[in-house]
């Protein structure tokens, strides 16, 4: 194989994805060259950064971060996803303000990778569920439906009696997880 730096930003997606599995193969040795290619003024190239970084195991949750907030939508829905395969708390304050990015795609994987963040994510995701934009809301309650975390039983029974049918069945659904099966009457 050629040069899996150069196949990575070969303009060709297969001949990138490719590249990949020789990429993590060089293990630490790629993570100087990866890092500066997320510097790149080309997002198609820092978006095959990202993804490679996110197939590397020796990659930290640090070499992801910045991305959160990148100026083009994909290479910020990348490090989303990235950041699910690197959790670390460092990311939880970006990920949670991720919740609410322009692009529904980016703002639904930092939702994923806040679930992956487990207990650490709840006390975050219970104040974005609070109050808010309505979108960041739902992703916040759908998060820790998923997250089964009986901290959040007071915002789900709170958010149940709201005139929202997707905060509803968020929350219906996030009780249910708890074992709290029982049914609710909107006064």
């Amino acid at each position: 194989m050629k040069d899996p730096l150069q196949e990575l930003t070969s303009g060709d997606d297969e001949r990138a994805e490719r590249a990949i599995p020789a990429i993590v193969e060089l293990g630490s040795a790629a993570l100087p060259a990866l890092r500066e290619l997320t510097r790149s003024e080309n997002a198609d190239t820092r978006w095959w950064a990202i993804r490679a970084l996110a197939a590397a195991p020796q990659t930290q949750t640090s070499d992801l971060l910045l991305h959160l907030s990148d100026s083009n939508a994909e290479v910020r829905a990348a490090a989303a996803l990235a950041l699910s395969h690197h959790p670390g708390e460092e990311a939880l304050t970006a990920l949670t303000q991720a919740l609410g990015d322009s692009d529904p795609l980016t703002a639904g994987l930092a939702a994923n990778a806040l679930v992956k963040l487990g207990d650490a994510a709840v006390p975050d995701l219970i104040e974005a569920a609070k109050e808010g934009r309505q979108a960041v809301r739902i992703l916040a309650l759908k998060a820790l439906a998923e997250l089964r975390d009986h901290r959040a039983i007071p915002v789900m029974m709170k958010c149940i009696q709201e005139n929202s049918a997707a905060l509803g069945y968020w929350a219906q659904l996030g009780l249910e997880r708890l074992g709290l099966d029982m049914v609710y009457i909107k006064p």
